[in-house]
């Protein structure tokens, strides 16, 4: 008998490293990360599938229309949402599902699915959150600024989760929340 997985949502400000904490953990068989679905359109390499589903705006309505998101939210014209469909296999397979949603999705999910583990990866500190975004060089000052503001209204909420992690190293970070996930699979 399989004991089914865990769902586990992350989040966290930009710039914490939650994708990097998130590709560390997928490392291990046991995980699955839910692929979120946007009617927006691929940007230069982005792959069906892997960085998202891309779906028509059709298809996405349709999905809307038979429950098929946990949640779903429309920004800046585009759909975004998480599909229910594989994280529903995957968990049933016993593979703990990590959904790396924004803080407004985590509310939402949390309220669809109260069983869901939510996790907040913070910064060791807001100096080294500028850095890191600064570090990325993608950004104009005012979207750093933006993002800045942003994780300071996010970190407002960090009590609200479950469990917050503070991402000093990756290694360091993912392993606390393995160290986390085993305890509760036990």
């Amino acid at each position: 008998m399989i004991s089914e997985g865990l769902l586990i949502v992350i989040s966290g400000p930009a710039g914490t490293g939650k994708g990097t904490v998130v590709k560390e953990l997928v490392k291990d068989d046991s995980f699955r990360l839910s692929i979120s679905a946007t009617t927006r359109a691929p940007r230069g390499t982005e792959q069906d599938g892997v960085e998202y589903h891309f779906l028509s705006r059709e298809k996405f309505e349709e999905m809307i229309a038979e429950n098929g998101f946990y949640e779903y939210a429309e920004y800046v014209g585009n759909y975004y949402g998480s599909p229910k469909k594989p994280v529903e296999e995957w968990t049933k397979e016993g593979k703990n599902v990590i959904l790396e949603i924004e803080v407004q999705g985590c509310q939402k999910m949390k309220a669809v699915r109260p069983d869901c583990i939510s996790i907040f990866i913070k910064p060791p500190s807001m100096e080294e959150l500028e850095k890191r975004l600064r570090g990325r060089g993608t950004e104009t000052e005012e979207v750093i600024r933006k993002r800045m503001s942003r994780a300071q209204e996010e970190l407002l909420l960090a009590d609200s989760y479950d469990y917050v992690v503070v991402n000093d190293t990756v290694e360091r970070c993912a392993g606390e929340i393995m160290d986390i996930i085993s305890g509760l699979k036990s």
